[in-house]
């Protein structure tokens, strides 16, 4: 690898070139979240003298490293908290920074508490192999990013990233973006932050296309559910339950609270006045409805026509929740009246919901909840917020199967980042996420009608429709007519 300087707005940036492309790591798109700023929306980054080294991964956000039992995640989650001030920064890889390339801009999952753009799996380099500019970025999570404090601005992480769309909008064409043609695409948090930014009267303009993956726009608190996240978290780090007093602790401390608290039975009800835990227990921190990023819920926005200019890829994974059940053992669970307890805590409709899934007819209970939540966290909600868009809209499943744990793990969330990203290396092996010996035929695929929708929109299969739920089958190569899921009918 070779260093090469660009000149931007901002500054000279000192990058590499890799095989042929271009990359810039840990570009500042604002102002560092410290002292008197770090409850506030974000500021613009100020410009540098001399020359910036974007060599070297910048720092990202505060966090704990989550485990998933027998499971390496560090290829789709990273290697932890990497500190650092300036940690709202972002990452470009480009074919050629005098071009004009489609712009694709990613935004990472990880619960709203964990995860960075610059996890394994998410190098962009392959996307700009294939003519597209690729962003990742980092953005606030947890106390910092998602907790409506009294003193301090709401949904501060969305807020990042729409900052750092601004920063796109002005600033990509020096790295040889085309500005007028960015899709933003996500996965799990990211992918319900981009149905939210779909929503968003504040992000009307910032892109053309979006790709929404594994998430939809029902994970949403009220400012009163989200009171007793912030009572917890006050008590646990003995501070008023104010930005002035969470400020009076230091990141790492909050990111020990966060942490803390997501433990199972540490809060325990986190239900909506209808039963709902929208978050069915996998997040205490989600984005909070009733603000000016949020005036109303996503699908309800969209559904009134909020982001129909903008074309939508949108879809699942087959068995989404055996990522959270299969390691831990829940989906072997044999006791019913367990089975019916745990979805119960979330879930007002959890009898009718498991006997829909199989319950008494011969499916161990284990499996029954697990096939129930995957459809009732992602599936139905996914296929719903795609209804609901009124712009134009294609479905995808993604049902290939990962040979890990002994092929239990199956086709679950987030098994399709190293297909879309082409970096099936960074997750494989026998803890990795696709086990080994995934197919390198299927990720060029998967990559190459990702980075295609970037360049004009183009899908090889019929849009989405109420009266044609066409959805194109990743592993087979073919779209094909969706019956509905038993889901579809428990409704709350």
């Amino acid at each position: 690898m070779v260093n090469v300087l660009l000149e931007c707005a901002q500054g000279r940036l000192r990058g590499v070139v890799d095989r042929g492309t271009y990359r810039y790591y840990g570009i500042p798109y604002a102002a560092a979240p410290i002292g008197a700023r770090r409850f506030l929306a974000p500021e613009p980054a100020s410009a540098w003298s001399g020359e910036r080294d974007a060599t070297q991964k910048g720092p990202n956000a505060p966090q704990i490293n989550r485990k998933f039992p027998g499971l390496d995640a560090t290829g789709f989650i990273g290697d932890g908290w990497r500190t650092g001030d300036e940690y709202l920064c972002l990452n470009v890889w480009t074919p050629d920074p005098k071009g004009k390339a489609p712009v694709m801009v990613f935004i990472h999952g990880g619960a709203f508490v964990a995860g960075t753009g610059d996890a394994p799996a998410y190098n962009g380099r392959n996307f700009a192999r294939d003519g597209i500019v690729c962003v990742t970025l980092n953005y606030r999570m947890g106390i910092d990013g998602f907790l409506p404090l009294a003193g301090a601005d709401t949904n501060l992480g969305l807020r990042d990233q729409l900052a750092a769309l601004h920063w796109v909008k002005a600033h990509i064409a020096a790295f040889g973006g085309d500005a007028s043609n960015v899709t933003v695409f996500g996965e799990s948090a990211g992918a319900m932050s981009i149905a939210n930014l779909l929503g968003s009267p504040l992000a009307e303009g910032l892109f053309r296309r979006a790709i929404i993956e594994s998430g939809h726009g029902r994970m949403l608190h009220s400012f009163d559910c989200m009171q007793r996240v912030i009572q917890k978290l006050a008590e646990v780090l003995a501070v008023p339950a104010t930005a002035e007093g969470f400020a009076r602790r230091s990141l790492e401390d909050c990111a020990k609270a966060v942490d803390a608290v997501s433990q199972p039975g540490v809060i325990a009800d986190l239900r909506e006045p209808n039963g709902l835990d929208p978050a069915f227990g996998l997040s205490k921190f989600l984005p909070v409805v009733g603000d000016d990023v949020i005036p109303v819920a996503s699908e309800e926005a969209v559904a009134g026509g909020m982001g129909s200019n903008v074309e939508l890829l949108i879809g699942s994974n087959l068995e989404e929740m055996n990522i959270y059940f299969v390691p831990p053992g829940i989906c072997e669970l044999d006791d019913e009246i367990m089975a019916r307890f745990l979805l119960g805590q979330v879930f007002p409709r959890a009898d009718e919901a498991l006997l829909s899934y199989g319950l008494g007819k011969g499916k161990k209970p284990g499996l029954a909840l697990t096939e129930a939540m995957s459809d009732l966290v992602f599936r139905q909600p996914v296929r719903d917020f795609a209804l609901a868009h009124r712009g134009h809209t294609h479905v995808y499943e993604f049902g290939w199967r990962s040979t890990a744990f002994q092929g239990r793990l199956g086709a679950c969330h987030a098994l399709e980042l190293p297909f879309v990203f082409d970096t099936l290396a960074t997750c494989s092996g026998p803890e990795g996420l696709v086990g080994e010996s995934a197919p390198q035929d299927l990720a060029d695929h998967v990559h190459a009608l990702w980075a295609g929708f970037a360049r004009d929109g183009s899908l090889p299969w019929p849009e989405f429709e109420a009266g044609r739920r066409e959805v194109y089958r990743l592993e087979e190569r073919r779209s094909c007519s969706e019956d509905e899921f038993p889901a579809a009918q428990l409704k709350v």
